[in-house]
This record gives structure tokens, C-alpha cells and sequence, in this order.
């Protein structure tokens, strides 16, 4: 495999050199990479399959949103933070109803999660 990877290398240093890449559509603009890090690393290369083909799982755009929420809580204040917790505790519910967990334990973690974000 080392060969082969070493022949890759060399063909896109080649097309470099070449202008190859030169002129190509977002040169000098940032990647716009996913935030995988919710999905677990054996899950990546096939959730990104199944992203690239248009489908996302909803357990995994609720993860998300979940992170997302709980970034919005932090930073937030007042009204904006009480909605924001609605929207997580619905999240935390939807989440708890889409697979067979213990209800107990997720609400026990969803109280400490809104203690400690009340804290903050």
C-alpha cells in the first residue's frame, strides 16, 4: 500500500507543479468541514456515506442539535436560555422515546445537565 500511496503523492505534487489546481472553484476560501465529533469513529466514513447521498439519521441530526442547544444555553440569558431549555428538554424526550433506554437515568442526567447549566 506504501507504493501506492507514494505514487498519489507524486502524481498530485505533478499536477501541482502543472497549475493543475490553479484557478478551482472556494481557492483561498476555508474548508467547510462537518462536525463529526458526535459520531463514533468506527461510525464516521459511513454516516458521512450516507450524508454525502442526502439522508442523515435522526438520532444523529438530534445529537447535533442537542450540542448545538446546549452551546446556546451557555451563552445565553433570560428568555432566550428558558426556550433554549424547553428545546432541550423536548430533544432529551424525543431522544428517550426513539430507542428502549431507561427513562430514570436520562431524566436523572437531563436534572444535571440543568443544574449544571444553570450554574454556568
Amino acid at each position: 500500500m506504501q507504493g501506492f500511496e507514494a505514487i498519489v503523492e507524486q502524481r498530485i505534487v505533478e499536477a501541482a507543479r502543472r497549475g493543475d489546481f490553479d484557478g478551482l472553484p472556494g481557492t483561498g476560501q476555508p474548508l467547510e468541514l462537518d462536525d463529526d465529533r458526535l459520531i463514533p469513529e468506527e461510525l464516521r466514513i459511513a454516516y458521512r456515506i450516507l450524508k454525502n447521498a442526502g439522508y442523515v439519521p435522526p438520532e444523529v441530526q438530534i445529537l447535533k442539535d442537542v450540542a448545538e442547544l446546549e452551546r446556546l444555553v451557555h451563552a445565553s440569558e433570560g428568555m432566550q436560555r428558558s426556550v433554549a431549555l424547553k428545546k432541550l428538554r423536548l430533544l432529551t424526550m424525543q431522544m428517550s422515546a426513539s430507542r428502549s433506554g431507561n427513562l430514570q437515568l436520562e431524566a436523572a442526567y437531563y436534572e444535571r445537565m440543568a443544574e449544571r447549566l444553570s450554574c454556568a
